[in-house]
């Protein structure tokens, strides 16, 4: 398999995963409310995120615990988001410098927020998405902090998503 074929296999099975996740939500949505399904997503992201980050340990050959410093965590998260963060998803995340994590979505061309947005509870969502990001910092027991803080979709003010992820290394 050739890097492009590669590169399509990878959005391929990231499209089918995130329509399951958002199909996964409206069901709860539409059986539950809004609430009920912001709460069962987030833990139900949090439950996933130490399975996910050990079995990418476990692929990309990383013994379990080297990940303590910033340049270990950028090698991993490079080579996580390459896996787990395809283009489809309209996001740069960045290391502008030591200790910092950027993240950029196209304005108002999130995923979720077009998701949220279709199903008419855009308003009321609460962001999935830097979440996962975070619970995989956290499986890692890495300490951090982020700015800003997130709760419900930064894209409903002004259509822009934008943040750091500062490292405490």
């Amino acid at each position: 398999m050739n890097d492009a074929e590669k590169k399509e296999l990878i959005e391929l099975l990231n499209k089918n995963w995130m329509t399951h996740d958002g199909m996964w939500f409206y069901h709860c949505l539409q059986e539950m409310g809004i609430e009920k399904a912001n709460k069962l997503n987030k833990l139900a992201i949090s439950a996933l995120a130490p399975i996910e980050i050990k079995r990418l340990i476990n692929f990309l050959g990383i013994e379990t615990g080297s990940i303590k410093t910033f340049d270990s965590f950028q090698r991993f998260f490079e080579s996580a988001k390459e896996m787990f963060i395809p283009d489809f998803m309209n996001t740069m995340m960045n290391f502008p410098e030591e200790n910092l994590m950027r993240w950029e979505f196209k304005p108002y061309n999130c995923f979720a927020y077009k998701g949220m947005v279709a199903a008419d509870v855009i308003e009321h969502y609460e962001c999935g998405v830097i979440y996962r990001i975070e619970c995989w910092i956290n499986s890692l027991g890495i300490k951090y902090s982020v700015k800003p803080k997130i709760s419900k979709c930064l894209m409903l003010t002004d259509g822009n998503c934008t943040g750091d992820i500062l490292f405490d290394f």
